[in-house]
Order: C-alpha cells, then structure tokens, then sequence
C-alpha cells in the first residue's frame, strides 16, 4: 500500500484542469470596490476570463484589455497600456485602483510594465487627472508558468503589499479566503461573528451574487476598499485559509509589518474547521461559543446518517487547486471514503514539500496516487486504459465529460461550475459546508443508485 506524488509524465497538456495565471489576478482585482484591471495583452485573455466569470456567477464582470494586435507583438505595446489608462479614466470616473495585468505575450516581448506605470504616474494623472486618486499597480502574470492559483496568490501580494501602511492597531483579523465563492465568504463571516471577532476579508466577494433592482442591473464587483488594504498591516493576525492562494500574503505581512500568520488548513470538514476556530482564538483570544458548539454538533449528527452506511469505502478521484483538492482528500478520509486519485493542476514544486501531502504518504493505508501537473487525461486515461473503479469524482464543470462518457456520478466542486444552478450560493467550508459536502455526496450517490438500479434497495432502509 502506497500513497505515490508523481509528476504527469506527458511534456503536452490535455483538456488542462485550469487556465492561466492572469484569469487568478483577474478573479482577485474583482473583489476590490472601485477597481478595473486592464490585462495587458490580446482581447482574447479578458474575454474568455470574464465569459469563465459569468458562467460561474452568471453575473457580469468589469475587465479592460489594452488590446495588443500584431504589432505590438513584434514592436512592443506600452503605448497601448497609455490609451488603456487614459480610456478607462476617462470611461469611469469612479475608478481608483487599475491593475496593469501583464500576460504570456507581453512578458515574452519585454513591455517594461513597471516603466509605463512610472511613466503614467508622472505625465497623464499630474497633467489630465490632477488630484484625482488613482493607484496604478503593475501585476506580472506570464501565462508559461504556474495557473490561475499562482495568479491568484500573485496578485493578492501585490494589492496588500502596495497599499499595506503601518498605523494604529485596530484590533481586527485579516482573513484572506482564497479562491472562494460568495456563500463561502457568508459561512466564514457567519463564524468569526459568533466569536465576535471583526475581521477584514480579502476578497469581500458576498456582492458576487448581485441582486435585481427595480432601479435597474448591477454590475457585480467585490466590496474590498482601499483602507481595507492599507488597514491589514495593523492587524490582531492573518490567517489565509489557503497555503496556495494568499499564504504569500500572510508571510509578507507577518515579515514586513510584524502580524502573526498562520497559514491553513482550508476549513474543508469538521476537523479542520475545528483547527480554523482555534486558530482565531489563539490570534484575538476570543473564546468559542457554545453556539458554534452546537453548530458542529449537528454537523456531527448529519455526517453519522450518511457516513457509514452510504459512503463508507467508496473510490474518489478529486482534482482542482491543491488546496481545495486535499481539504477535500482529508474530509473524505474521515468519513471512511477512500480517495485514490488526486490531481493537482499546476507546477508547483513545493508540492513536495507540503506537510499535508507528507501526512497522506505516511498514513494511506491502500493506493492512492497524487499527480502534480495533471490534466484531464490523467483521470480519463486511468479510467479507460488502467482500469481505475471509482464511485464518485469531485470536481468543477470541465471534468463532466468524463463523468457523462464512463457513467461515474460527479459532484461539481470548484470553479468554474457552469453546468449547475447556482452552487456557488453553498459554502463547502464550515460546519454548514460539511454538512452540504457529506449530503452532497451521498444524494449524488442515491441518485447514481436509482438511475442504474444498483443496490437501490438499500435506501429502504429510511
């Protein structure tokens, strides 16, 4: 019995689990009230981001492009990130902070981005926008390495660090979520307010999910401010619940400014939602309630009608953002289920490394394989050559294919989920996320049961 991490063996990528690293810093400069980013590269790089966006959301975004043609590709494209920020300016007079986001062309052409934005900050906003408050923040994304995960972790560091600004202590907790949805950001808010903890969230992502008003549409976009930003160097603490999607940020915090940082576990099942409320304990002192008690109690109670009698020993393939994909490994295994395949969707070496994947190796006990840099391929080719049994796959919308083609019963966990209404309203962390998760699972399963009349007489048991 082994629990193997392997790179994916093939050099080519096939039906890849993630996009590029602009799509992450994209994703976290939506979170930011007052804020556009322009990606500075062809129109294609912010057209299928923001298409990605709505699907998930099946809301609207706001993203500019600087447009980069031919010509530019060969000669260089400065001037169009000049007319970008002049347009823009102009567009939208609200705007504050405008991210230049740099992508695979035009960090492979050598556009000195950092020189633009010295160059904007001295001639266009002194001489056509004087006094107006604008933040120019270059954010370098090249799309030949790492993901939308490290494009995320990338331009969260690059926001806090910009802004950050030692004052006054005020008493609150800096909680950057990750790549995460709006009913997430609800559950983790819900917790720290039972606690009475004030916190600042990177990003405040609940407006997401904008409504429909008699006065007319919104465009949706985060609620993050700019002294939210310039605040979290006078935090209690940081806690960033992902090691992959902010935990840069945390140690840059705790380095520069001084604030305490703890970095994960993602508070994925009740173990580690368990550890998250400790840990906001130990950085406020705050003590946890006996409703949050009770919470978990009937987290507790609802985890024990499922686990043993349906989801006990089933075979899971789970793939995604490291993060997500292990919180989830280490909540399957504590509802006895058995997660065999686990592929992580990115480059990262420090893979290796990560004390989470070194507790699995050294505590499997049957074969599971851990594939960095994998692809879709990885899970169909071990499924249609190798002959991999699974029960259930977990995993966002790219992956339904392969659920459809070999009659597995999938769960949309992640992003992008497209494929399903509205999921992204549903918090898969906390007592309340468990609770979904495990029943998630087990009526995906019931289905799954009912559909190929498998053993449907076991429901009967209810």
């Amino acid at each position: 019995m082994s629990c193997e991490l392997k790179e994916k063996e093939r050099a080519g990528v096939i039906n890849p689990i993630f996009t590029c690293q602009p799509c992450g810093a994209q994703y976290a400069s939506i979170g930011i009230k007052d804020c556009i980013g322009i990606v500075h590269g062809g129109q294609g790089c912010v057209m299928f981001v923001r298409l990605l966006f709505s699907q998930h959301f099946k809301e609207s975004f706001e993203l500019a492009s600087s447009s980069v043609h031919e010509d530019g590709a060969v000669f260089g494209a400065l001037n169009r990130v000049e007319e970008a920020v002049d347009v823009l300016l102009m567009r939208y007079p609200h705007v504050k902070v405008v991210p230049i986001i740099t992508t695979c062309c035009t960090e492979v052409i050598g556009d000195d981005v950092d020189g633009v934005v010295r160059k904007l900050n001295e001639g266009l906003l002194t001489e056509k926008y004087p006094g107006r408050e604008v933040y120019l923040i270059p954010v370098h994304t090249p799309s030949f390495k790492g993901s939308m995960i490290s494009g995320y972790d990338v331009a969260v560091k690059d926001f806090v660090s910009y802004f950050a600004q030692k004052g006054e202590p005020n008493g609150k907790l800096n909680l950057i979520t990750g790549w995460a949805n709006p009913g997430d950001v609800t559950e983790l808010k819900q917790l720290l307010a039972e606690m009475q903890v004030d916190a600042t969230v990177l990003f405040e992502i609940e407006t997401f999910d904008s409504p429909l008003m008699p006065d007319g549409n919104w465009v949706s976009h985060g609620s993050t401010t700019i002294e939210d930003l310039k605040d979290t160097a006078n935090a209690l603490g940081t806690i960033a619940l992902n090691r992959y999607e902010g935990g840069q940020t945390a140690e840059f915090l705790e380095g520069e400014f001084g604030i305490p940082a703890i970095i994960g576990p993602a508070p994925i099942g009740i173990r580690n939602t368990d550890t998250f409320l400790h840990n906001v304990k130990k950085l406020t002192g705050k003590p946890i309630p006996q409703s949050l008690v009770q919470k978990r109690g009937i987290a507790l109670d609802a985890l024990t009608d499922v686990t043993h009698l349906f989801l006990a020993d089933k075979k899971v393939a789970i793939y995604g953002s490291a993060d997500l994909v292990i919180g989830l490994a280490e909540f399957c295994l504590d509802l006895e289920m058995k997660p065999v395949l686990l592929l992580l969707g990115d480059d990262n070496k420090s893979y290796a490394n990560d004390p989470r994947i070194k507790a699995l190796q050294e505590n499997v006990d049957y074969d599971m394989e851990i594939i960095m840099n994998a692809d879709l391929w990885e899970l169909e080719n071990r499924i249609k050559n190798e002959g991999l049994e699974l029960d259930l796959i977990l995993g966002h919308s790219k992956g339904r294919f392969i659920s459809i083609d070999y009659n597995i019963p999938m769960l949309r966990v992640g992003f992008p989920t497209y494929d399903r209404a509205g999921l992204y309203r549903y918090p898969i962390v906390g007592y309340a996320g468990a609770m979904w998760l495990a029943e998630a699972m087990a009526n995906t399963l019931f289905t799954d049961m009912e559909y190929k009349k498998n053993k449907e007489w076991i429901l009967n048991v209810w």
